[in-house]
């Protein structure tokens, strides 16, 4: 691929027009709506943010993050204490266990039900999921046809975002054949029905 520093003038010019709208969006945008303000072709704009996402990464504290086909500039994920310490983020961004064993039960699961998650966790999880849409980590995706219609939950894009993730395709890959499930003995389960 081109080094950024070898590219014409104009081409330049061109990323770094790019470059000012992605920092002023107010949140992801496409492609297709850069291409269109700099009135350059979409497989232009794309190779163009390429070639800035490689010098971002390569010499600076900022990412282009690419999420179902939005981009954004983000700042670099191995500075985010830093960055918490620095806003005073600390307290308010962090996941208990509890939200991140839910998370996880809904991104390898989706579409899955509050039953379902309370099933897995082996708890109720009325007031972490709560939680996890009033962050806007989660949301609705409808109804399950099961009895009683329980609601369908998945993660959204700031969950990727949250994470670092350009999709879900990014999550590791876990063997659910090979996973241990210990059940306690029979013994146990006798022993904690008498207590």
């Amino acid at each position: 691929m081109i080094d950024i520093s070898e590219i014409s003038a104009i081409e330049l010019q061109l990323i770094t027009q790019i470059e000012s709208l992605l920092f002023v969006s107010p949140g992801k945008t496409s492609a297709s709506k850069l291409a269109e303000v700099v009135k350059i072709p979409e497989k232009k704009v794309l190779e163009y943010l390429s070639l800035l996402s490689e010098h971002y990464t390569k010499q600076h504290g900022i990412r282009i993050q690419q999420i179902n086909n939005q981009f954004q500039i983000t700042s670099a994920p191995e500075y985010a204490n830093l960055i918490e310490d620095f806003l005073g983020l600390e307290e308010i961004s962090r996941l208990t266990q509890a939200s991140l064993e839910t998370l996880a039960i809904i991104a390898y699961k989706q579409p899955t039900t509050r039953p379902e998650i309370d099933a897995i966790r082996g708890v109720n999880c009325d007031s972490v999921l709560k939680s996890l849409l009033s962050k806007g980590l989660i949301e609705e995706l409808g109804r399950s046809e099961a009895p009683g219609r329980p609601i369908l939950y998945g993660v959204t894009t700031d969950f990727l975002q949250h994470f670092g993730l350009n999709s879900l395709e990014q999550l590791p890959v876990i063997d659910f054949n090979k996973l241990i499930i210990s059940e306690p003995e029979v013994e146990d389960q006798k022993r904690i029905l008498k207590d």
